[in-house]
């Protein structure tokens, strides 16, 4: 499954973005200015947050963070670094789709580009090829 994070840019306390699933858009999103994670590749997998205590994706291998994850939430404040969904109802279906690819084996993929001015479509440059799914 290959995850992409696409961030607006920011604007005061709040960084909006687009998540598409293979390549089809899903929703938007919300981060926090000034703790959002590095714009990489990333695996992701789904466990139970200690925290929510309910089964959440997780964001694994970034650099100098832990327990970054996607949950619900509707300001900027409501993150320390983790992803805001929405609410309730996309934060399951997303879950439950990782879920599903987790069972299956697959590999999860979030690739997370910054808007940068004067690249290619406004974004800076996607996962290696070989990461990225067809």
């Amino acid at each position: 499954m290959y995850i992409r994070l696409c961030r607006n840019e920011p604007k005061e306390d709040a960084i909006t973005g687009q998540l598409f699933i293979d390549g089809k858009y899903f929703c938007n999103t919300l981060e926090r200015v000034g703790y959002q994670i590095l714009a990489l590749c990333y695996s992701m997998r789904v466990t139970k947050s200690p925290k929510f205590k309910r089964l959440l994706p997780i964001v694994l291998n970034v650099p100098k963070r832990s327990g970054i994850r996607f949950h619900v939430g509707k300001i900027p404040k409501h993150s320390t670094g983790c992803i805001l969904l929405p609410n309730r109802e996309i934060e399951n279906t997303f879950t439950n789709r990782l879920k599903e690819a987790q069972a299956h084996e697959e590999e999860i993929i979030l690739d997370i580009t910054d808007f940068s001015p004067g690249t290619e479509r406004g974004y800076n440059t996607p996962c290696p090829k070989e990461l990225q799914m067809p």
